[in-house]
């Protein structure tokens, strides 16, 4: 399963996000990063595949993509369908945050977050969640 995460070939490309992140998602990794959200670490541009995820929580298997307009134009929207798709397959969970949810009221997305990582914790406990 190590294979396909976090290739070293995709090692350049995950830097060169790194290095470019949207405003959106530096406001949000000030609050994932060092452990802050509920004690679990975060990384940014976390490839799996082909594919790279803005954020990502191998613990949890949990994903959170920050997604601007451009996600609901329907090309888009097909591709960002598929590419979840795939990566549901290693059963990694999505949250899907917009770039206005950010900008308008970050601590409300901190909250959204730390209630779907409870709501994971919960489906671990219960044993739903593989």
């Amino acid at each position: 399963m190590t294979y396909y995460f976090n290739q070293q070939m995709q090692k350049e490309k995950r830097r060169l996000l790194r290095q470019n992140q949207t405003y959106c998602e530096k406001l949000l990794w000030m609050y994932l990063r060092n452990r802050q959200l509920q004690g679990y670490k975060f990384r940014r541009q976390y490839s799996i595949g082909p594919f790279v995820i803005d954020f990502y929580c191998p613990e949890l298997k949990f994903a959170i993509e920050v997604d601007g307009g451009i996600h609901e134009i329907g090309q888009q929207r097909e591709y960002d369908f598929e590419r979840q798709k795939y990566l549901e397959k290693f059963n990694i969970i999505f949250l899907r945050i917009t770039n206005k949810e950010v900008l308008e009221d970050i601590k409300s997305v901190v909250s959204k977050i730390e209630k779907f990582i409870d709501n994971v914790e919960l489906k671990k406990m219960d044993g739903s969640q593989n």
